[in-house]
């Protein structure tokens, strides 16, 4: 059962529970479209509306779990609604949860946020980047909510500084298609996305 959790002007946030994850993980990371993913640090709140996500589960060879299971790919083994957080070229980060149901691991990818709150501390991190870009694309999105290795294996399902909460938006029109930026199974439908969203990566959808 989603929980009440606060407020923000008219709105109620709740946050997903446990079971929400305890799914397949495409259903997940479709489901997640239109949740909020809400980030507090030094007493203030980032929160931004998931806009796209990628799914990747055990069996896939684009996933870090398909060689199984190694001290960086842990979380993705473990319980679901945790975080899998891992870096790449160098310096940016890539959130990933924990979703799955009959598989030894899984995580959901995701990709993109339309900014909704603190959206001047984002740009402080983002180097005053449009509010479109904000939040477009996995390493955009971390570096603009603050989300770092510091968060690996936090759970999402309670009131922490990192949480996915529902806040009562209308479901989003969604579109499946190919998943951008990996080298094995690209033909793969796996990347879910808001169709009318102009916060998503490239290639738009419409």
């Amino acid at each position: 059962m989603i929980i009440p959790l606060m407020t923000r002007g008219r709105e109620k946030y709740r946050i997903l529970p446990r079971a929400f994850y305890a799914r397949p993980t495409g259903i997940v990371a479709r489901g997640l479209l239109g949740m909020v993913l809400i980030r507090r640090a030094g007493g203030r709140t980032l929160a931004g509306r998931i806009v796209e996500t990628e799914a990747y589960a055990s069996g896939d060879p684009a996933s870090h779990a398909f060689r199984g299971r190694t001290e960086r790919n842990k979380a993705l083994f473990g319980e679901v609604g945790h975080v899998y957080i891992y870096q790449t070229h160098g310096f940016n980060f890539c959130l990933n949860i924990v979703a799955k149901k009959g598989r030894p691991a899984g995580g959901v990818l995701i990709r993109a946020l339309e900014p909704l709150e603190g959206i001047d501390l984002m740009r402080r991190s983002r180097g005053n980047a449009g509010l479109r870009s904000l939040a477009k694309g996995p390493g955009n999105l971390t570096r603009a909510m603050g989300v770092d290795r510091r968060l690996y294996g936090a759970d999402l399902t309670g009131e922490g500084p990192l949480f996915i909460a529902d806040d009562g938006a209308p479901k989003p029109k969604a579109r499946r298609t190919r998943r951008i930026g990996v080298a094995a199974a690209k033909e793969e439908l796996r990347r879910f996305a808001v169709r009318d969203s102009p916060y998503i990566t490239r290639p738009r959808l419409t």
